[in-house]
């Protein structure tokens, strides 16, 4: 593949400048093999530029976990006016997990999973319906159906997101989901994974970055978490970290 591409981008600077072959005296797949080479071929430019663009698609995308609850006043704050409209910014850069479960505790009786959770039954239905959103739903959809939620009441609000967000058709198996078995399960994965973190989670929203949970990093999610995943990002930042793209909303 490699070599392809250099085949590619050599052909395209053949096009650009072909003056420079008749001097060149290398082949166009060596062209950008070594900065001598490329100099005596006079595509530097060219080279490093290619160069660019393959160490950005080299690049592994920043890993975003967010554990939280759906009616936590903290969580919902972060979701809605960090995460959510970073993830619109630069979603090209980052891969978000959402595990709604939080302080729940889960006790299994008759071969089911009863939950208790924080803020009361009501913000377990929320956690549900999240939940069997993530599973039903490519992530692309289900982001911003959760952050209808979040912005309305996540126990409730399903069919009014859902209507907003043209998922009618998709709407009956969340709720179907949610009320089942089906949810039922699913929201046992999520509490193994909150269960799994190390360190253990002490209090929600709890973000973890690149597998890792500090202060610092809880910190900047909490007020500039498009900042904080820009950081983090190893390759050639998408104009929605730059300044005027940090500025702009992210439906303009």
């Amino acid at each position: 593949m490699p070599g392809r591409i250099c085949i590619i981008t050599s052909i395209a600077v053949l096009l650009i400048i072909p003056s420079v072959v008749l001097g060149c005296g290398f082949h166009p797949n060596l062209w950008c093999s070594s900065p001598e080479i490329s100099e005596q071929c006079g595509v530097q430019k060219q080279c490093l530029l290619w160069q660019s663009e393959q160490k950005a698609a080299d690049a592994p995308l920043v890993r975003y976990e967010l554990y939280f609850e759906s009616l936590c006043p903290g969580c919902r704050q972060l979701l809605t006016t960090e995460l959510y409209p970073a993830w619109q910014k630069v979603k090209s850069i980052v891969n978000v997990t959402l595990v709604p479960y939080g302080n729940a505790i889960e006790l299994e009786v008759a071969g089911k999973w009863q939950y208790t959770c924080q803020h009361g039954p009501q913000e377990c239905v929320g956690n549900l319906v999240e939940t069997c959103a993530l599973s039903i739903l490519p992530f692309d959809k289900a982001f911003p159906f959760i952050y209808c939620l979040e912005t309305n009441n996540p126990a409730t609000a399903g069919s009014q997101c859902a209507k907003e967000l043209g998922l009618l058709s998709e709407y009956p198996s969340i709720q179907n989901c949610s009320e089942g078995s089906m949810g039922n399960a699913l929201e046992h994965s999520m509490a193994l994974k909150t269960e799994a973190l190390n360190p253990p989670h002490e209090y929600v929203p709890w973000v973890v970055l690149n597998g890792a949970h500090t202060n610092a990093i809880q910190n900047q999610a909490e007020t500039d978490s498009l900042g904080l995943i820009c950081q983090a990002y190893t390759g050639v930042k998408p104009a929605g970290c730059t300044q005027e793209g940090r500025m702009r909303s992210p439906r303009d």
